[in-house]
């Protein structure tokens, strides 16, 4: 019986300890975790930022091509069937 006592009070000394070092390093491991992310997505994209050499004021205007391109798509021609009975 004593045994019993004695390991319940371990799982329970165990479990505290664990939860009062979690709630005292959570802080630090998020931030660390965040700023490892951080860094793999600036290193992924390169870190470019995009260049602004709009002037204040100053008002642009892009226009898209016009889209005057037949469809490439050579499939070939529709045939319509009729059944026959």
């Amino acid at each position: 019986m004593a045994g019993l006592l004695k390991t319940l009070l371990f799982i329970l000394l165990f479990y505290y300890a664990f939860k009062f070092l979690a709630r005292l390093f959570a802080p630090f491991l998020v931030k660390k975790m965040a700023d490892t992310i951080q860094k793999k997505a600036a290193q992924q994209f390169g870190g470019q930022q995009p260049k602004n050499t709009v002037k204040e004021g100053e008002t642009i205007i892009d226009k898209a091509p016009k889209n005057n391109e037949q469809s490439k798509n050579t499939v070939g021609e529709y045939v319509d069937f009729e059944e026959i009975e």
